[in-house]
């Protein structure tokens, strides 16, 4: 069971800035209303500007909550672009291998960076929520499916299984103190969609954001990230990817339907699609391009057989459940459900 919540802030110093005072106190009333204590690394509030400068006191912090004893769950403030840099912090001389040890951190977004950080060191790790973003949510409690597999994971360390949310919600625009209780527009969410393949399929999941993966490759955002992430082998080879599932989604800068080809054609380039056994797609946000990126990711994959699964409430859009990542898992479109099997291997701490 989880006691203690080690809150870091690894890409933007966001919480730490006066305009989500009222988020990030609604979060911690919630976290201690499970009896939680939280503890926020030294560095995770000092804020935009200064975390945007001292990337080293990013990663400093992601060390220290690993060699924290009293740690249970290191939880993600939220995303945002440029975690890459901690790199040389992490890998340099090998400080990331020399603390690591096997508790759950939980993330998404711009943390793929991390969570592929993580899984070079050799750690299991879970996709799929936040604090900001999720503990923080504005309405009188988190959304219900949100809530379910974040209890799960507080509860046992873990999650095993998985199924579709019944509904998805529009994101909000404003995130001001007017926002608090005020619910958002929900629609039907229809299930999981299977878009090819045969309908069940296994392997370990690896993967996250496609906006985050686009930057690995493009340096349009960042011109040296690409020879970072080449420098200290932060994407795996074409055999890293070998019978594992693909999980993409993408983010709020809802990227047009041609840079999403683009960012699938890095990954098709690397031999991912040839390398795994299935694929998972998280629900846009808002539903936007949904077709269209389905049609985009098939003519990607360029392979009838590969089983890919659409509409998983997992990433940026709303609600949003866990996902294991470097566990066994077992793909049952038919049944809509994703079966995980043993616990994370014990790394002790």
């Amino acid at each position: 069971m989880i006691k203690t919540v080690g809150v870091v802030s690894l890409s933007a110093g966001t919480l730490g800035e006066d305009f989500v005072r009222h988020e990030l106190e609604l979060g911690v009333r919630r976290l201690e209303h499970y009896g939680l204590r939280v503890k926020f690394l030294p560095h995770a509030l000092e804020g935009i500007d200064h975390l945007k400068a001292h990337p080293e006191e990013r990663a400093a912090d992601l060390l220290e909550a690993f060699r924290d004893p009293e740690i249970n769950l290191i939880l993600c403030a939220l995303g945002g672009d440029d975690t890459y840099r901690l790199a040389p912090y992490l890998f340099g001389e090998n400080q990331l291998e020399k603390v690591a040890c096997q508790k759950p951190f939980l993330g998404f977004s711009d943390t793929t960076v991390n969570h592929l950080m993580l899984h070079k060191a050799g750690l299991c790790s879970f996709y799929g929520q936040a604090f900001l973003p999720d503990v923080c949510e504005l309405d009188k409690e988190m959304l219900p499916y949100t809530r379910r597999y974040f209890e799960e994971l507080l509860r046992t360390g873990t999650i095993r299984q998985v199924r579709p949310s019944d509904v998805w919600y529009e994101g909000r625009a404003d995130y001001g103190p007017g926002q608090l209780g005020r619910p958002l527009p929900a629609h039907p969410a229809g299930g999981w969609k299977l878009l090819q393949g045969p309908p069940v399929f296994s392997g370990r999941i690896l993967g996250g954001c496609l906006d985050t993966l686009y930057d690995f490759f493009d340096g349009g955002r960042y011109a040296d990230m690409p020879a970072v992430c080449r420098k200290y082998g932060l994407f795996p080879d074409a055999a890293g990817w070998r019978g594992r599932i693909l999980l993409l989604e993408t983010s709020e800068e809802k990227m047009s339907p041609e840079k999403f080809s683009r960012a699938l054609g890095f990954l098709k380039q690397a031999g991912v699609f040839k390398a795994v056994n299935g694929v998972l797609f998280g629900r846009p946000m808002d539903n936007v391009y949904l077709e269209e990126y389905h049609r985009r990711l098939v003519a990607a994959a360029d392979d009838a057989a590969l089983p890919i699964l659409a509409q998983v409430s997992v990433g940026h859009a709303l609600p949003r459940c866990i996902l294991p990542l470097g566990v066994p898992a077992r793909v049952d479109a038919a049944g809509q459900t994703i079966t995980f099997g043993a616990p994370l291997p014990e790394i002790p701490c």
